[in-house]
């Protein structure tokens, strides 16, 4: 992890390795999960991942789009632009220090698109690299233990509760799914969302999100493994 060593250990690891997964998440609401949620859950998985592999990992980017969620207090939303010309400068300053196969890890999915979009046009620009767009949430081998269980995924239910993204107690019972038209705008969204869960359980057993946390981490591993 970038925040555990020098600039030195850096320039000591990219002469025998030059992977590295870069976390993009999102502050925005949660209902009772943290407002951090995307980003904290995708970096705990990369911490996991990474120590298996030996790969180092990039602190998170910790906003992306999210201006659905603006009447909520404590989001923060980049326009679409904005994040894409970040994104083009951080993988600029990689790419130029010697990173050549990159995994981007999205903990949003309002990020998917413009995400997409970049490091399609990063390796047009860098033949020479690789980029790998990776959501943990959507790998089918995590969703299949989340539908194999019954337990259906939404935002802000129970797939998203983990030691890292739990601040605080949660509700108990299941919330009926939620119809969110899509254009909805920020303030329509809160009046129809309230706690901001998109619906069904709050809480799944522990056993059932360790199994979910696991899935996810072995997908990353694989996924470096093919970068």
């Amino acid at each position: 992890m970038f925040e555990d060593m020098t600039w030195m250990d850096v320039e000591g690891y990219l002469q025998r390795d030059d992977r590295l997964v870069l976390t993009i998440g999102s502050c925005e609401q949660h209902a009772y999960l943290s407002l951090a949620t995307d980003a904290r859950v995708p970096m705990a998985i990369a911490r996991e991942a990474c120590r298996r592999e030996g790969v180092l990992a990039a602190p998170a980017l910790p906003f992306g789009i999210s201006p659905y969620f603006t009447a909520y207090p404590g989001t923060i939303s980049l326009r679409p632009e904005t994040l894409a010309a970040v994104m083009r400068d951080m993988l600029q300053g990689l790419l130029a220090q010697g990173f050549r196969r990159i995994l981007v890890s999205n903990g949003h999915g309002g990020n998917t698109g413009v995400l997409s979009a970049v490091l399609i046009e990063a390796g047009n620009a860098h033949p020479e690299a690789a980029f790998s767009l990776f959501h943990w949430w959507r790998h089918p081998s995590v969703a299949a233990i989340a539908e194999e269980a019954g337990y259906p995924q939404f935002h802000a239910n129970w797939s998203e509760s983990f030691a890292a993204s739990r601040v605080g107690p949660l509700p108990e019972g299941s919330k009926p799914p939620v119809d969110l038209p899509a254009a909805a705008n920020a303030r329509t969204t809160r009046q129809i969302l309230g706690d901001g869960s998109l619906g069904g359980p709050y809480q799944a057993p522990q056993e059932l999100s360790d199994r979910l946390f696991a899935a996810a981490v072995d997908a990353m591993v694989a996924e470096l493994r093919r970068l």
